[in-house]
């Protein structure tokens, strides 16, 4: 079988899975789980086919035209490299372990065989994003992810967090996708093609008339799909869907859309060095944000994921100095410890009966309980605050390579101003991430206190996957920074270089080393305060949180339930007084903000949500008070008006003989009075 025809079933399987599993999932129950596994695994072996016969030659392109348009052609075209085939790759991996999860995870949710179907067409979405060479192609499957996370994040549509959330995503990311998708025409009309390698050829050709406008238009659209600031709102409130659609919305699908695009596209923004300005900007601010944020959360999964959104924020900035390799280097490296961090979450979750992590450090036993997900979530975190020799390092110390670099001036088309930015923030942002990993691990498995209720063994297929996804966490960034360039096209050198070794690992252990040191003294204090004088104890045996949480419980009740359940009995753990949290102490005034995202969605709420809600209560007046009013009284008038007729034609002689001889008196008195 050829290489294009290979490429072409691997988004293929997944969608035709999607279709039998919607068609089949009453009628025949049993092929459900089968439908959402293999042929997604099927897809992931595929992709690895595609991604070894690829290798590092030349792109391989296949075309066939769609229809005739009449002015800028739409071609369903097939385009491969070095970096498209490994995030395909990527894409298949998670997914694969995610739906694997899945069946344990929601094994006796009524709703399985919509979520796995829906969870299979995510997965085909982005395929079709990384193996599209045809914007408008790709376009269909940008949309598609959208609509999906809609689905899978209000999951758990009975409940009020997930229905806002839902809907905060999918309004969030289609008010990026207007400009967008104008930025996508504007984009074909210069270039006379959709086609990404006739884009990129006249790009370098000069044909572009209005690179700045394009180049803007397209990085409003990525800040919504890959929450850049300001349209990074609604991924943490995201959060309400089920753990495996965090893993996957995070690692490979949907956020990653964006930054493969820019990347794709780097040619076109850097064209504009005003675009790179704007997209360093919205990178540092998101990095610097995000850290502090997370640092301030108490849902684990919150923590999460404004870690997901500085990450992001790193790889946005690798494209703001020009370097597209360094991008793609740490977003495939990301892809695994982040998937690897929220499934070992979701085990995490289900084993303590809560989100918090002010409940879990009140709680003992966890690390007994879920060593599997100790281990693999220490060495994900590991990696995420890009301690050496695991894969986050290699990566993000490309990252800072690549701004040190350009902020040298050593970059053409990026400004030193530009590198210098991304330089600053991402080394702040390094000591801000080993403190909120290293707070996240202490009260997440090092607390102390009575045990919390046991829901049984972790199902052998939730805490399997999470070993596997340790292995790239391991060894991927180590094993490959050397070969990737040939890979990439052979942009440059990736990994470390001595200074940004020494500053980037020396500033994350400064994180790690002063969360431990305040963690240590707030455990003291905490030591020292009656039990009574601060959050209440996690839920223990006998208590009501525990008689709602069955053993029994399947994992994904149990993370719906359990934080809901904890707030009712015990109150909002995430804003009372605990003196047991390090972030506390760590930010001090900025903890509260912090803790609400710098009240960003309460800004928005004024400026935006207010307005319009009062612009539509203006429009309701007028059209039910005003315009109504006009409509009836034209309709009203007229039925009077023959009501009157009516009485008047009464049939008899007499009546109108007199009205007659009235209406010809008072006419000759009008007459006499005139004359």
């Amino acid at each position: 079988m050829t290489l294009t025809a290979l490429a072409a079933l691997v988004p293929a399987l997944p969608f035709l899975g999607a279709a039998a599993g919607l068609l089949l999932g009453r009628r025949a129950p049993g092929f459900v789980r089968p439908l959402a596994v293999l042929p997604t695994a099927t897809s992931f072996v595929l992709a690895a086919i595609v991604a070894a016969r690829q290798g590092t030659g030349r792109p391989t392109d296949a075309v066939h035209r769609l229809t005739v348009t009449g002015s800028v052609p739409i071609d369903l075209s097939l385009h491969l490299d070095g970096f498209s085939v490994l995030i395909a790759v990527l894409v298949g991996l998670v997914a694969t372990c995610v739906q694997i999860y899945s069946v344990s995870y929601l094994r006796d949710d009524p709703r399985y065989p919509s979520y796995a179907a829906v969870v299979s067409l995510f997965t085909a979405a982005m395929f079709l994003v990384v193996y599209s060479g045809d914007l408008m192609v790709l376009l269909v499957g940008w949309e598609v992810m959208g609509i999906c996370s809609y689905f899978l994040v209000g999951h758990y549509w009975e409940t009020e967090a997930a229905r806002s959330a839902s809907i905060k995503a999918f309004l969030v990311t289609k008010l990026g996708d207007v400009p967008f998708l104008i930025g996508v025409f504007a984009l074909g009309a210069d270039a006379g093609t959709f086609r990404i390698s006739g884009i990129l050829k006249a790009t370098a050709e000069g044909r572009l008339h209005h690179p700045t406008v394009i180049a803007l238009l397209l990085l409003a659209g990525v800040a919504g799909k890959s929450a850049q600031f300001p349209l990074h709102t609604w991924l943490p409130d995201a959060m309400a869907g089920p753990t495996p659609v965090s893993a996957l919305i995070h690692a490979a699908t949907m956020v990653a859309a964006g930054i493969y695009l820019v990347a794709r596209l780097l040619p076109v923004f850097t064209a504009s060095a005003a675009a790179l300005a704007v997209l360093a900007a919205m990178s540092a601010v998101t990095m610097v944000g995000s850290g502090l944020a997370a640092l301030a959360q108490d849902d684990i999964k919150r923590v999460l994921a404004y870690s997901t959104i500085g990450q992001l924020g790193y790889m946005a900035g690798a494209l703001a100095v020009g370097n597209r390799d360094a991008a793609v280097f740490h977003l495939l490296s990301h892809g695994a410890f982040k998937g690897l961090l929220f499934l070992g979450a979701g085990v995490v979750i289900h084993a303590a009966g809560t989100n918090s992590l002010t409940a879990m450090s009140r709680t003992g036993a966890l690390r007994k309980r879920v060593p599997d997900a100790m281990w693999t979530m220490g060495l994900a975190l590991a990696a995420l605050a890009a301690l050496p020799p695991l894969s986050g390092f290699f990566s993000k110390e490309s990252v800072l390579r690549a701004a040190e670099h350009a902020s040298a001036g050593d970059t053409a088309h990026v400004p030193s101003a530009v590198g210098w930015t991304v330089l600053v923030a991402g080394l702040v942002t390094a000591v801000l991430t080993g403190a909120y990993a290293t707070r996240l691990f202490l009260l997440a498995f090092l607390g102390n206190g009575p045990d919390a209720p046991d829901h049984g063994r972790q199902p052998v297929t939730m805490t399997a996957v999470l070993w596997v996804l340790a292995i790239p966490t391991l060894a991927f960034g180590g094993l490959t920074y050397r070969k990737l360039p040939d890979w990439f096209g052979g942009g440059g050198p990736l990994g470390p270089t001595l200074v940004t070794s020494v500053l980037g690992t020396g500033l994350a252990l400064v994180g790690v080393l002063v969360t431990y040191g305040a963690w240590k003294a707030v455990a003291a204090t905490r030591r020292a305060v009656p039990i009574g004088a601060v959050v209440a104890e996690p839920p223990t045996e006998g208590s009501a949180l525990a008689d709602h949480l069955d053993a029994d419980s399947e994992p994904a009740l149990i993370e719906a339930e359990a934080e809901d359940r904890h707030k009712e009995v015990y109150g909002d753990v995430a804003t009372a007084h605990d003196p047991g949290d390090p972030g506390r102490l760590l930010l001090g005034p900025l903890h509260s903000a912090a803790a609400h995202g710098f009240r960003l969605d309460a800004a928005y709420t004024a400026l935006f949500v207010r307005p319009v809600l009062a612009a539509a209560s203006l429009v309701r007046f007028l059209d039910r008070d005003v315009v109504e009013t006009w409509v009836r009284g034209a309709a009203g008038a007229p039925n009077l008006l023959g009501a009157a007729v009516r009485k008047a034609q009464t049939g008899n002689v007499q009546t109108y003989l007199s009205a007659l001889l009235a209406g010809a008196v008072v006419l000759a008195v009008l007459v006499a009075v005139g004359g």
